[in-house]
């Protein structure tokens, strides 16, 4: 009697569009899926093109090629006695469907159209694909030409159905199906399925990993079995990093874990389990029972096939582990890192360039550079042979080998500090230490003579110059002499970026990181076109006080010194003069609003959905031990006349890394229009009326605080 079921799942660092590569990988994993004795194989969500194909699914060329791969799987005797579980786009009476394409032996078993779509964030499933709504039905699929000459099947069945092979039932869900309220585990574990499993797209924010693993735990907690989750890993083109994290879990525990950053293009779980404990685990819950006796049963594929073997007695089981969570410090430190990496990899680019500024967030991106040659160089101990390949092909060297981190980024890594008369020279050495500290190819330079010829043609035209607010200008006058200098310096990097290797004698380019934060965007404070504009920005998605809480854990484990002086230096633009030889510009007071409260706005807009009205009513109870009503309205006033005014500049932000889920990035993520009414005079007139009402009734208590407050201060 077969009990112990090998089984294998994958995370892979597929990339859209790229059917060479990710066939490639495909078979990479099945060779190590085989090579440890399981039976079964799991990939990830759609891994035959790559998850992020977008609009290239409305092209019959990625149908043709899906299944042109999926001949070559077919046919390949890497796949002969090992069930294949594989994703791709099906065509089926003109209706596209995400789906999974499971065979064995050079038949297919089953093609499961996918059920429930994602289609909120980041995801627009709907757009592209049809869900599948006829439940525990099974239709007809014609099969191509090209995939009937490999299997001499004309049709294969095409649904909600499962499959019976000798020895236990396995179930299909396909990613947000396992997010949905009504999951179809639930009725195929009542059902008598014991093995679930999840192909899954599934993306990194901060903070989310332990919500898929509660998920996957939970879903057989209460009605027992085993499930193996599948996903994709690194960047396949877009802003998104998908973060792995391929698990098994049997019974509400754990029992394997795979990474959720790592450089490896192909991790492979495999366990071994023991069905008799799914039976008994289900056996004396009574609940279960009674229902599963009354659950309307799913079609049956008979498989001719065993995951066991029949004499498995001595055959030893995997026991539960406990699950490791990354901090939000080592997340930015590793997602960020990784996602660069494969940007940098697949780019065919020879490194990256930053405009190094001194302050905490171009510092921060510069520590996650040094984080990915860390990451490097690790790799290539343990023996990573395909980033040994990648690292080499970058520098245009064939036997270089990387080994120590700081000489790599000196390779791959420029850093520019970029001065004018405004600049201090605090902010010059401490850009200048920590490129030091990382080993990053270091130049400063100074942009005045720039400035003075772009306003010298302005004044030359028009006859009069503008000045600084400070010696006498206008507040547009002041504006527009400091985005002339944010704009230069995003020239600057661009020419640099792209001949500074030149000059070196180094072939190729280098691609310009940016570094504004997502509170940042979110406000707008940066200049359109400046520096900010860069090829891409890994920290775009990550909020100021997560990034000072990463330059704290830098220090920490990368010992390095310099960041602590840029820890303790308040955030400026250095754009306007300096008094008596001192910063006197600082980032909160320009935007009249700190970082704290910007990541509040950020959540209640988009995550918590509030309009001007909404977040007031919210936030006078969140602030209500430290704000009047009047000054909650006044903030929020503020900030939303700061959003709508500065909406359009998301439209040419740098794809960012995406971490965050109040992101501003603009028709992606984050749709919402970029020329707005910015009086919002009827939602500020409710507000208004609000305060009118709560002060009439409250207002002695309102007035107690200001007058403690006053006192304190």
């Amino acid at each position: 009697m077969g009990r112990a079921v090998t089984v294998a799942t994958c995370a892979l660092n597929q990339w859209a569009l790229d059917f060479e590569g990710n066939l490639e990988r495909i078979f990479r994993s099945i060779d190590i899926a085989k090579g440890r004795g399981a039976r079964y194989r799991l990939g990830p969500e759609l891994e035959i093109c790559g998850y992020g194909c977008s609009d290239h699914y409305y092209e019959s060329d990625t149908l043709l090629h899906s299944f042109q791969v999926l001949a070559k799987l077919l046919e390949s005797p890497a796949t002969r006695d090992i069930i294949c579980d594989v994703g791709m786009p099906v065509l089926h009476r003109n209706v596209r469907y995400n789906c999974r394409v499971i065979f064995l032996n050079k038949k297919i078993l089953l093609i499961r159209p996918k059920i429930s779509l994602a289609n909120a964030g980041n995801y627009r499933e709907l757009r592209w694909f049809t869900p599948w709504n006829k439940a525990r039905h099974v239709e007809e699929y014609f099969l191509p030409r090209i995939i009937q000459e490999v299997t001499g099947q004309e049709t294969v069945p095409f649904g909600d159905a499962v499959l019976a092979t000798k020895d236990t039932c396995l179930g299909a869900e396909i990613c947000e199906e396992l997010w949905a309220p009504n999951s179809p585990h639930i009725e195929m574990g009542l059902d008598g399925v014991e093995i679930f499993t999840n192909s899954s797209g599934s993306h990194h924010v901060l903070r989310k990993a332990h919500s898929r693993v509660d998920l996957v735990n939970s879903a057989t907690a209460k009605n027992g079995g085993i499930y193996i989750l599948a996903n994709q890993k690194g960047c396949d083109g877009d802003r998104l990093y998908y973060d792995g994290c391929a698990m098994i879990s049997m019974n509400g525990e754990t029992v394997a874990q795979g990474s959720q950053f790592s450089l490896d293009d192909v991790e492979v779980l495999v366990a071994t389990l023991d069905l008799e404990d799914v039976r008994s685990y289900r056996a004396e819950i009574s609940s279960r029972n009674l229902a599963a006796s009354k659950v309307n049963p799913y079609p049956r594929v008979k498989v001719n096939f065993a995951l066991s073997c029949s004499d498995d007695i001595a055959v030893p089981t995997c026991m539960p582990i406990q699950w490791r969570h990354h901090s939000p410090e080592e997340e930015i430190s590793l997602g960020p890192a990784c996602w660069l990496w494969d940007y940098l990899r697949r780019s065919n680019q020879a490194g990256f360039l930053l405009p190094l500024s001194g302050g905490i967030d171009s510092s921060a991106t510069a520590c996650i550079v040094y984080s990915m040659c860390h990451q490097v160089c690790l790799a290539v101990k343990n023996g990573n042979a395909d980033v040994l390949a990648d690292a080499r092909k970058i520098v245009s060297d064939e036997t270089y080998v990387p080994e120590d981190p700081r000489e790599f980024c000196r390779r791959i890594f420029t850093t520019c500090y970029m001065a004018s008369e405004n600049s201090s020279q605090d902010t010059c050495d401490r850009a200048k230490l920590l490129a030091e500290q990382i080993g990053s190819y270091h130049i400063s330079l100074n942009i005045d003579a720039a400035v003075k010829a772009i306003v010298g043609i302005f004044s030359m035209v028009t006859g009069r110059t503008p000045r600084f607010s400070v010696y006498g200008g206008s507040s547009r006058e002041n504006l527009a002499l400091q985005n002339v200098q944010a704009r230069i310096r995003m020239v600057v990097a661009y020419l640099f970026a792209q001949l500074s290797l030149w000059t070196r004698g180094v072939p190729g380019g280098l691609l310009v990181l940016g570094s504004a934060n997502v509170d940042e965007s979110l406000r707008g404070y940066l200049t359109k076109y400046d520096c900010s504009s860069a090829d891409i920005n890994p920290i775009g998605g990550i909020s100021k006080t997560d990034l000072k809480n990463f330059i704290q854990y830098c220090i920490e484990n990368f010992q390095l010194t310099a960041l602590r002086s840029i820890m303790s230096a308040p955030p400026t633009a250095e754009l306007e003069p300096l008094v008596d030889g001192q910063v006197a510009q600082t980032d909160e007071a320009d935007m009249g609003m700190t970082y704290a409260e910007l990541s509040i706005y950020g959540k209640l807009r988009k995550i918590a959905k509030a309009g001007p009205y909404s977040m007031f009513c919210k936030l006078i109870n969140m602030w209500k031990e430290i704000c009047t009503p009047r000054e909650v309205a006044s903030k929020v006033k503020h900030f939303f006349r700061m959003y709508s005014i500065n909406r359009h500049k998301m439209t040419t932000l740098t794809p960012s890394y995406h971490a965050e889920n109040y992101s501003p990035d603009d028709n992606r993520f984050d749709l919402r229009p970029f020329l707005y009414n910015t009086t919002w005079s009827w939602q500020f007139r409710c507000i208004d009326e609000q305060v009118n009402a709560l002060y009439f009734l409250y207002g002695f208590v309102f007035k107690a605080l200001e007058v403690g407050r006053a006192q304190f201060q």
